[in-house]
């Protein structure tokens, strides 16, 4: 089952810290830290920025779903979740992952040994 851009939305903005902003002319979502997660404009998808090692885990539970960012975005662990294909409980997940990586120093040690 398909999820929308409005649950994409809810689901980041429910992560600790987490803003919307508008980045290259489309809807970003970040901590203070940084961007992780983008709404591309004109396709029914996310992109998420991992670093290479969640993204290739990513990749591996969901191929077909999830998948790298061509060229250079890729290289360096970005990746593309198809949100025809995906579910509710992967896209949190994947989410939850980006936001992770993006959270200022102290707070991602801190969330590490809450989860």
């Amino acid at each position: 089952m398909a999820v929308t851009k409005a649950r994409v939305r809810k689901l980041a903005l429910s992560l600790e810290g987490a803003s919307e902003v508008v980045h290259v002319d489309r809807p970003a979502f970040r901590t203070k830290r940084k961007i992780f997660a983008t709404l591309p404009p004109g396709e029914l998808a996310v992109n998420l920025m991992f670093d290479p090692p969640t993204q290739e885990f990513f990749v591996e539970q969901a191929h077909g779903v999830i998948e790298p960012l061509p060229g250079g975005w890729g290289r360096m662990g970005m990746a593309r979740c198809d949100l025809k294909a995906a579910d509710d409980a992967l896209l949190h997940s994947a989410l939850k992952a980006a936001h992770a990586l993006a959270l200022p120093k102290k707070a991602a040690k801190k969330a590490k040994r809450k989860g």
